[in-house]
This record gives C-alpha cells, sequence and structure tokens, in this order.
C-alpha cells in the first residue's frame, strides 16, 4: 500500500480533474428524475451541494488556519515541520477529508449512481494509499513526536470536540487562502456549474439557450477571477502572511 501511495502521491495534482471527468459518465440515476418531480431533483441537489461544500468549507479551514508545508519534493512525500494544530488537531489528513467530501457531494450532485458506488470506492483506496506513504514518511522524520501525535488524532475522523476554541483562538489567514486555494476554487465551482446545468435542466424550464448563457457567464466570471488573482499573485500582492 506505501508502494502504491508513493504512486499516486507523485501525481495526486491531477487526480482530482481526473475523477471530474467521470461525473459526466451516463449513469443510472442515485435518485429517480421526472420531468414533473421537482421533490425528487431537489434531493440529490441539495444533499450533494451540503457535502460538497462542507469539504471545501474543511480545506478552507485548514489552510487558513495552518497550513501544513507538505508539499513534497521531487514527487515525494516531504514536511518540514510536524503541525499540529489548526484542524490538524482535530484530524491528521483534514485537507484530504475535505477532498473526499467534496467529491462525494459532486457524485451525489451529479446523480451518478455509477461514480458514487464505483468510482468514488476508488478515489477514497488511493488517498488512503497516499496517507500511509505520508505516514510512513512522517513517521521516520519524526519518530516518537508523530507517534504521541497518532494517539492523540485520529487518521480520518475528525473529533469536533473543542473546535469552537479552535476557531476561536487562531486567526484565519484570507490571504494564504485565496493564494493556495484559488486554483481548486476555480476548478470546483466551475464543475458545479457544468453539473448543474448538464443534470438538471429543470432550472431553466428546459430552455437550452438559457442553459449555455448562464454557464457561460458563470464560468467566464470565475475565469476572470481567477485570472485576477493569479495576477496579484505574480506581482507579490498575496504573498503569505
Amino acid at each position: 500500500m506505501i508502494r502504491i501511495g508513493r504512486f499516486f502521491f507523485k501525481y495526486r495534482n491531477i487526480l482530482f480533474g481526473f475523477f471530474y471527468a467521470f461525473l459526466f459518465i451516463p449513469s443510472p440515476p442515485i435518485i429517480s428524475i421526472y420531468p414533473s418531480g421537482k421533490a425528487n431533483y431537489l434531493w440529490p441537489l441539495t444533499i450533494g451541494l451540503c457535502i460538497t461544500i462542507t469539504g471545501q468549507l474543511i480545506r478552507g479551514l485548514t489552510i487558513g488556519l495552518a497550513y501544513i508545508i507538505r508539499g513534497g519534493r521531487q514527487g515525494k512525500p516531504f514536511a518540514e515541520t510536524l503541525v499540529t494544530d489548526g484542524l490538524f488537531s482535530h484530524c491528521r489528513n483534514p485537507l484530504y477529508v475535505g477532498n473526499i467530501l467534496m467529491l462525494l457531494g459532486m457524485g451525489i450532485l451529479a446523480n451518478s449512481l455509477y461514480f458514487t458506488i464505483m468510482v468514488f470506492p476508488v478515489f477514497v483506496f488511493i488517498y488512503h494509499a497516499m496517507v500511509l506513504a505520508e505516514e510512513d514518511f512522517l513517521r521516520k522524520k519524526f519518530g516518537a513526536e508523530y507517534e504521541a501525535y497518532c494517539k492523540r488524532v485520529n487518521r480520518w475522523l475528525p473529533d469536533l470536540r473543542k473546535l469552537n476554541h479552535t476557531l476561536s483562538s487562531m486567526k484565519f489567514n484570507r490571504k494564504r487562502w485565496i493564494r493556495r486555494e484559488h486554483t481548486t476554487q476555480y476548478i470546483w465551482l466551475s464543475g458545479i456549474v457544468i453539473v448543474l446545468f448538464i443534470k438538471y435542466p429543470q432550472l431553466t424550464n428546459n430552455n437550452t439557450q438559457l442553459k449555455f448563457l448562464l454557464a457561460g457567464f458563470f464560468i467566464g466570471l470565475f475565469t476572470v477571477a481567477y485570472l485576477y488573482i493569479r495576477h496579484l499573485k505574480s506581482i507579490g500582492v498575496l504573498t503569505d502572511e
């Protein structure tokens, strides 16, 4: 498993986009939707959005409170220091938990049975393998300190006790969140728009012209915002505080 995790860690930056593509493969629905059944299409829409937004919220809080410098070097796990505060005091892998919830929510939002029961479990398996590879590195580098941390904090299941204290005692680094997260936000928000207008024609009363007009507007808006943030980053305005 560690070897598998090391392999996928090297290509982890393209994993999210790769699995996103499976959202649009034809599939039986999780919940049947009928043209006149408004209550039916609201179920996957509401549940999917709530789960994927929760995942993005977890990612945002993790990065804004206590970002962990574990970006890897030469395609291998790496960490300068062992970060144990912020959301890392409640879960050892909050960024991965956020990613998993984001993708699960997108699968439900797309109302794709194949994605949810076949593709999504593969994504979770890959992330679990990557975590094992990272843990192997951290255990070797930080030794007893990391072992003690593992005993205090669960690998996957967040401990919500004292979460209010964590949120109230730490300052959210807005610039760091924008700098580190703008690409993920752009891909995620654009994906939501595409799924909504492809999977839910009811939102535009089956008006194809209106559907493409609104989708183009929102994606264009996100693109302008993304390019503007890239510009601010290039001129040094969004340096980490």
